[in-house]
């Protein structure tokens, strides 16, 4: 029983890291543009843009590692039955049950393995990612901005640039929102970021515009000036301080998440977005046994044992959990199921295909 054991796990390891290297690699590779843009026209430090990607690692890790599992599942298993090793093991006296358990207690340890990843280091990775963009913010001004996207990062200013290349910007608009009374806008064509980090300071040298400037006896209206040249000086040590970050819902421990609930059930507020995220760390973890469990009879069934399909399988499977999370997130959310049932709503209905699967498969 020992060397089948052993036999099967050494099947499902290749497989497993196999996918998680080229699965990472994929997902990661949605980033590396942006990280490429960072360093050649923004100017930041490779050091901060490396510390950013590790930091970015966890989020990763928790779609990569279910996918993986789920495909070693399929391609150990399918090279199995394809090579009639299964029928061989089956004629030797062996039940699928034993056949499967390797499989499935490793699927249980790698779930319990998830839960404090996704618990605990996806958190402080998260939130230690948006403390490390703040600094980059600090040292390099010119990485928080994006054309097309309103920038709110600046204190008092939300900032919008159609156009930037290196720290060059064009066809600007400047908001600055004021309790009471008007908008004040500035318009210029062109301009410039001058950052003086050492006195966490940014400058903005403004290129033929307009400024809407507050009337000496009235300041609560504005008249238009025209100029040529205007200089903007924005303060980025209060609105980029690490302390003054926030955590988000994903950023807490479930444990931080039960402290916020209580503190919300007694003002009141809708709290199932914070009860979404608990189970959504959980659910997540123990979709590796899922995917286990479900996977050994279709790669049994299906007699697979090429890498390309499998792979297949394995995001078709991915992508059919994943919908059926979000309709339950969405059902959550508008309060027609409860918390624990929208995000569980995946594990339980593929729990139940696959113990009816293997049953059925068991049996043969």
């Amino acid at each position: 029983m020992h060397i089948i054991r052993n036999y099967i796990l050494k099947e499902l390891i290749g497989p497993f890291l196999l996918s998680l290297l080229v699965s990472t690699m994929i997902l990661a590779a949605g980033n590396m543009m942006q990280v490429a843009d960072l360093i050649i026209n923004k100017g930041v430090d490779v050091i901060y843009v490396f510390r950013l990607f590790v930091l970015m690692m966890p989020w990763l890790l928790t779609f990569t590692i279910p996918i993986s599992v789920l495909s070693a599942t399929l391609l150990a298993y399918g090279r199995l039955a394809s090579d009639n090793e299964i029928i061989a093991l089956k004629a030797s006296g062996m039940s699928l049950y034993r056949i499967g358990a390797p499989a499935l207690i490793a699927g249980l340890i790698m779930s319990l393995f998830c839960v404090p990843l996704n618990d605990k280091v996806l958190p402080e990775s998260g939130y230690g990612a948006r403390c490390l963009i703040k600094e980059i913010g600090i040292r390099n001004p010119i990485a928080m901005l994006e054309p097309g996207v309103f920038i709110k990062g600046f204190q008092d200013y939300i900032i919008f640039v159609y156009n930037i290349k290196g720290n060059k910007l064009k066809n600007i608009r400047i908001y600055q929102p004021q309790a009471g009374k008007p908008t004040r806008t500035i318009v210029a064509r062109e301009g410039e970021v001058i950052p003086i980090p050492e006195q966490n300071i940014v400058k903005l040298k403004l290129r033929y515009g307009s400024a809407d400037e507050a009337l000496p006896q009235d300041p609560d209206n504005f008249y238009k000036v025209v100029f040529d040249t205007y200089y903007m000086t924005l303060n980025l040590k209060d609105a980029m301080a690490n302390e003054n970050i926030e955590k988000k819902p994903r950023e807490m421990s479930i444990a931080k998440l039960r402290s916020e609930i209580k503190k919300m059930d007694k003002k009141n507020v809708n709290t199932v977005p914070l009860y979404i995220e608990i189970h959504n760390k959980l659910a997540l973890a123990f979709s590796n046994f899922i995917f286990v469990l479900i996977g050994i009879p279709i790669a049994i069934r299906t007699h697979r044992r090429e890498k390309s399909i499998n792979f297949g399988f394995t995001m078709v499977l991915f992508l059919v959990y994943w919908g059926i999370m979000l309709v339950g997130v969405a059902c959550s959310i508008r309060n027609i199921v409860p918390p624990w049932l929208g995000i569980w709503m995946a594990n339980i209905l593929l729990f139940i295909v696959g113990v009816f699967l293997f049953l059925r498969m068991a049996r043969k």
